[in-house]
């Protein structure tokens, strides 16, 4: 009955988190196409809808389990939801800057633009740092320490949004031609984006309740606590958008792949979290694996991942291959403690 429970609550997380990049990328066309049809700037939809849209996942599953914890409160062991929306908050950021980053550089080396890590690839450590240090202090996020982050992370969309015309000449233009490229715009009515947008938020948010429904019910199934499988499963494919928009940029030769994960990966940390504290604390009950493996891991790989860029400016593709090496070794040393 165990493997089969397991098999079941496997094949219902892979279809959830299918199912919440899907209807992901449906509510953000919606909200695109609506935004459109109400006026909005080209470039405000770069700096809000397309950069919010691709953590969208990773906002709603952290919430998701949030609220599971507040409604059914957080049980002793490792099936505790909070464990489960850390570890994807951290697995996200992992994956986005050593995995999916070394795939788009070992595909295409990229440049760097230095005015990238002069304001976001800065801000980007920070925020990962300063989520380590509040989670390492009272051994996880109160309500306020969400606030604050949350605050922090509209700080940063108002000051992109002040200098939005410098920002035109560099990143954010380029992401909206590859958008405009990839779906063609349609004309249909505000009526009919509205619905995109319900429809896909409606969707989305079913999903990622599933998927922390799947991932807690495999936990207790199994000796895998929910933080290996939200900073693992979960974390690759709720980056899945990043990889696809990353991917699509790099074709152009365009260090704009690297400035899409630089968004993301400050999205996670600030924004994803921080609603998600809000909604329920998030308390570390697996404090072994958090402390010792994936907060320092993630903290040292995002360094390693400015260092690099620091370097001529450049990514180069070994660079790239040491990058995804990284990922692999942390994926060894976690299922080693987990007695794989």
């Amino acid at each position: 009955v165990g493997a089969t429970t397991l098999v079941a609550a496997g094949a219902l997380l892979f279809m959830a988190i299918a199912m919440l990049v899907y209807s992901a990328d449906f509510f953000v066309e919606g909200a695109k196409g609506l935004a459109r049809k109400l006026g909005v700037a080209e470039i405000l939809i770069g700096l809000t809808i397309v950069s919010l849209g691709t953590s969208f996942p990773e906002i709603l599953v952290g919430s998701s389990a949030a609220y599971s914890a507040l409604t059914n409160g957080c049980a002793a062991g490792a099936d505790c939801p909070t464990d489960f929306a850390l570890g994807n908050i951290f697995g996200s950021v992992l994956v986005q800057i050593t995995l999916i980053l070394g795939i788009v550089v070992i595909f295409r080396p990229l440049s760097v633009r230095p005015s990238w890590l002069e304001r976001d690839g800065l801000l980007m450590f920070m925020a990962v740092l300063l989520l380590a240090l509040l989670i390492i202090v009272d051994g996880g996020l109160s309500r306020l320490e969400g606030l604050l982050l949350v605050c922090l992370y509209i700080y940063y969309i108002v000051y992109l949004i002040q200098h939005r015309e410098r920002i035109r000449n560099e990143e954010f233009e380029v992401i909206e031609e590859i958008r405009k490229d990839e779906i063609e715009p349609t004309d249909w009515s505000p009526i009919a984006y509205f619905s995109m947008l319900i429809i896909g938020l409606g969707a989305a948010m079913f999903a990622s309740m599933q998927v922390v429904d799947a991932a807690i019910a495999i936990a207790e199934s199994t000796s895998i606590s929910s933080a290996v499988i939200g900073s693992t499963v979960s974390a690759v494919g709720t980056s899945i958008p990043e990889l696809t928009v990353a991917l699509m940029a790099a074709k152009r030769s365009q260090g704009v792949a690297i400035g899409t994960l630089i968004g993301s990966n400050i999205t996670d940390p600030l924004l994803s979290v921080g609603i998600a504290a809000m909604i329920h604390p998030l308390n570390v009950v697996e404090e072994g694996i958090f402390y010792t493996l994936i907060i320092p891991v993630t903290v040292i790989s995002t360094g390693v991942c400015l260092l690099f860029m620091w370097t001529g400016f450049r990514f180069n593709r070994w660079e790239g291959g040491l990058l995804v090496g990284m990922y692999f070794i942390f994926l060894a040393i976690m299922l080693g403690m987990q007695g794989f």
